[in-house]
C-alpha cells in the first residue's frame, strides 16, 4: 500500500535543517530548468545575423524570433502558476520541460524563418509553464526555511550564470553553427527530466479551471508585453501599439472582475490581502525595471554615444554582470544573518544610487569609471532576488506557491517590458537622446528607491540553522 507524498505530510517529516530526501534531484532539476529559460531568452540575439543568412527574412521577422519567446512567455505566466497548484508541480515542471526541448529541436530543425519563429512561440510558453513550477517544486523538497532560501540562492545563480555566459556561449555555439543555440538544450534538459523521476508526486489541489481567468489574464499580459515590445519599434502612439494596450486594460479589467465573482478564481484575491506578498511582487518590477531597463538604456548609449562596437558593449557589461553572478552562492547566507529586508532594501537603494550617479556624469566619463558605477546596479542581482524570491515562498501556503510565484515571475516581466517601452519613446529622438538617457535612469531610480522605502515595511526574519 503506497501512502502519497504531499508538501504537508514532507514538512511534517523534516526537522529544522534537514533536507528531504528528493531535495537534491529537485533543487539540480529546477536550475538546470532556470538555466535554459534564462539561456534562451538572451542567447539567440548574437545568432540573429547567421539566422538571416541561413533563412533569409526581414529585419521584424528576425526580432520576432527574440519576441515570440518572450508573448508567450509573459503571457501564461498567472496560467502557468495556477496549473502548478492544481495538477502539481512535479507533473508540471516535466510537462512544461518536455515541451521545452521538443521546442528546442523543432528550433534547430526549422527549415524557414516563419517555423523558427512558430517553434519560438512554443518555447516561450513551455518557459512559462516551467517558471513556477520550478520555484514550486523547491518550496515542496525544502519546507524549512533556511534550506529553502539557500536552495533558492542556488535556483537564482541558473539564472544569473546563464546572464552572463549567455552572449558568450552563443557567440561560441554560433560560430559552430546557430542551430547548435537549440540543440544545446536537449542534453540539458534529458538530464533534468532524468533527475525528475527520482522527485515523488507534489500535492495537487482539484478545482473547476477558471477558464474566463485564464483568457483574460493571457490576454492582459500578452497585450502589454505585445504593446511594449511594438513600441520600441513604432513609438508609443502608433495604432498596433495603441491597440494592444487597450486590449491589456480591457482583459485585466475582465480578469479582476472574474476573479472576484468565481468560486474558484487562478488567483485568489486574497492572496494580495499579504502585505508582504504585494511588496514582493512591487519588488519584482521594480527590480526588472532597473536590472533590465538599465542595459537597454546604456546599449544604445554606448553604441551610439561613445560609438563603441556590440562586443566591446559586451565587455562593458561583464562588471555588472559577473558580480551578480559572484555574489548570488552568498546572498542565502547574508540574509541570515542581516535578515532578508536589510538585504532587499540594501540592494534597492545600491540600485537607485548606481542609476542616479550615472545619470549625472558626463558623457566624457571614462568606460572603465561607467562599468564600475554599474556594478552598483548589478548588486541588486543577489541582494534582491534571491532574498525577495524565498520571502515570497515563506509568506504563502504550500498550496499557493505556484500561484504566488506565477504573480511573482509576471510582475517581473511587466516591469521589464514597460521599461523597454518607455525608455525606448524617451530615448526615440535623436535630438532629445541624451536627456531621455538621464530620464529613463531617473525614472528607474525613483521606481528603484520607491519600493525600498515600501520593502521597510517587511517583518525582518533572521533564521540560522542549528548547529550553524
Amino acid at each position: 500500500m503506497s501512502i502519497p507524498v504531499t508538501a504537508d505530510s514532507a514538512e511534517c517529516c523534516t526537522g529544522p535543517g534537514v533536507a528531504p530526501a528528493p531535495a537534491r534531484p529537485a533543487l539540480i532539476a529546477a536550475v538546470l530548468g532556470f538555466f535554459v529559460i534564462t539561456l534562451d531568452a538572451v542567447v539567440v540575439n548574437v545568432a540573429l545575423p547567421s539566422i538571416r543568412t541561413d533563412l533569409g527574412g526581414s529585419v521584424a521577422g528576425l526580432q520576432w524570433v527574440i519576441d515570440a519567446y518572450t508573448v508567450l512567455f509573459a503571457a501564461l505566466l498567472l496560467t502557468a502558476g495556477s496549473l502548478t497548484d492544481r495538477i502539481g508541480a512535479r507533473r508540471t515542471f516535466g510537462a512544461g520541460l518536455a515541451g521545452f526541448v521538443l521546442a528546442s529541436v523543432a528550433c534547430g530543425l526549422s527549415p524557414t524563418l516563419a517555423a523558427l519563429v512558430a517553434a519560438r512561440f512554443v518555447q516561450g510558453a513551455a518557459a512559462a509553464v516551467m517558471t513556477p513550477s520550478s520555484m514550486a517544486l523547491i518550496r515542496q523538497a525544502f519546507p524549512e526555511p533556511v534550506t529553502r532560501g539557500r536552495a533558492l540562492a542556488g535556483w537564482a545563480m541558473g539564472g544569473a550564470v546563464a546572464s552572463s555566459s549567455g552572449p558568450v556561449l552563443g557567440g561560441v555555439l554560433d560560430a559552430i553553427d546557430w542551430r547548435w543555440i537549440f540543440f544545446v538544450n536537449v542534453p540539458v534538459g534529458a538530464l533534468a527530466l532524468l533527475l525528475l523521476t527520482h522527485v515523488p508526486r507534489s500535492a495537487r489541489r482539484p478545482a473547476p479551471v477558471d477558464a474566463m481567468g485564464q483568457v483574460t489574464g493571457a490576454l492582459a499580459m500578452g497585450g502589454l508585453t505585445y504593446g511594449a515590445i511594438e513600441a520600441g519599434v513604432a513609438g508609443l502612439t502608433a495604432p498596433r501599439v495603441l491597440g494592444a494596450f487597450a486590449l491589456a486594460v480591457v482583459a485585466l479589467a475582465l480578469f479582476v472582475v472574474t476573479e472576484r465573482r468565481v468560486a474558484h478564481p487562478m488567483t485568489p484575491p486574497g492572496l494580495f490581502r499579504s502585505r508582504t506578498v504585494v511588496i514582493i511582487v512591487a519588488t519584482g518590477f521594480a527590480f526588472m525595471v532597473c536590472y533590465f531597463g538599465s542595459p537597454f538604456v546604456f546599449s544604445l548609449w554606448f553604441q551610439q554615444v561613445r560609438g563603441l562596437s556590440a562586443l566591446a558593449t559586451g565587455v562593458a557589461f561583464l562588471p555588472m554582470m559577473l558580480i551578480g553572478a559572484a555574489l548570488t552562492p552568498f546572498s542565502a547566507r547574508l540574509a541570515e544573518r542581516a535578515g532578508h529586508k536589510v538585504l532587499i532594501v540594501a540592494g534597492l537603494l545600491s540600485m537607485t544610487v548606481g542609476l542616479v550617479v550615472l545619470s549625472l556624469v558626463p558623457a566624457s566619463t571614462p568606460l572603465w569609471a561607467l562599468s564600475a558605477l554599474m556594478m552598483l546596479i548589478g548588486l541588486g542581482g543577489p541582494l534582491v532576488s534571491p532574498p525577495a524570491t524565498t520571502v515570497l515562498l515563506d509568506a504563502v501556503a504550500a498550496k499557493d506557491t505556484g500561484t504566488a510565484s506565477g504573480v511573482f515571475n509576471t510582475s517581473r516581466q511587466v516591469g521589464g517590458a514597460l521599461a523597454i517601452a518607455v525608455f525606448g519613446a524617451l530615448l526615440a529622438d535623436p535630438a532629445t537622446f541624451q536627456q531621455g538617457v538621464r530620464t529613463s535612469l531617473l525614472l528607474a531610480a525613483a521606481v528603484a528607491a520607491t519600493t525600498a522605502i515600501a520593502a521597510l515595511r517587511l517583518r525582518t526574519v533572521r533564521t540560522t540553522l542549528k548547529g550553524t
